[in-house]
Formats: C-alpha cells, sequence, structure tokens
C-alpha cells in the first residue's frame, strides 16, 4: 500500500522562505507553529491597504494537493481572521508575504 510521505511543515516552510526570498518577495513568519504537522496559512499584503490569505487544501475530484483563497478584503479583517484562526489551532504557521499584484509563488511546482 502506497503511503502518503509529507514534508515536514517547518522543512516546507525553510524552503518557501528561500524561494521567496530568491523572488525578491519579503516574507516573514509571523506566527510558527507545530515544526513537524501544522498548519500553514499565506497572508499576501497588496500594499494598499488590502490582503488576501490563503489556506491549502485538497481537489477532491483529483485528490491533489492546492492552495486556495480563503479571506480577500481590507487588511485589518484579514489580519483578524488570522487571529482567530491562531486561536483555534495553536500549532498553526502564518506566513506574511508583500507584493503589489499578489504573486505568492504558491502556484510553483514543490509548493502545493
Amino acid at each position: 500500500m502506497a503511503e502518503d510521505i509529507r514534508l515536514k511543515t517547518d522543512l516546507w516552510v525553510s524552503a518557501y522562505l528561500n524561494r521567496l526570498r530568491l523572488a525578491d518577495i519579503p516574507a516573514y513568519v509571523t506566527r510558527k507553529g507545530d515544526p513537524t504537522a501544522g498548519t500553514v496559512l499565506v497572508k499576501v499584503a497588496l500594499l494598499d491597504g488590502t490582503a488576501r490569505a490563503f489556506e491549502r487544501g485538497y481537489d477532491l475530484t483529483t485528490g491533489t494537493r492546492l492552495w486556495r483563497l480563503m479571506a480577500e478584503g481590507p487588511e485589518r479583517e484579514v489580519d483578524e481572521m488570522l487571529t482567530r484562526a491562531g486561536a483555534r489551532d495553536p500549532d498553526l504557521w502564518v506566513i506574511e508575504l508583500e507584493h503589489r499584484a499578489g504573486r505568492t509563488l504558491l502556484d510553483e511546482d514543490g509548493l502545493s
């Protein structure tokens, strides 16, 4: 039987931050969760007072992992939603990016 092998969260976060750095996209870990199996949320501040937050999920029809938009709007409201999510999940990681066009690299190979 095939086993679903997953990368430890802290290793994935480190690799993601490195890819963002190489693309000249400022990024910060604003909440550090469980290093082995914590959930990761990615917030991108569009530098105009708005933001988007993404969460990783599954496409049940294909069985593949994907990133989906979980919140969008005024940055303050997105931050409040992330704070509530962190209160519910102590293992949660939050990575914050800054990019005017909203570029996250989450659609690139190896980041799903």
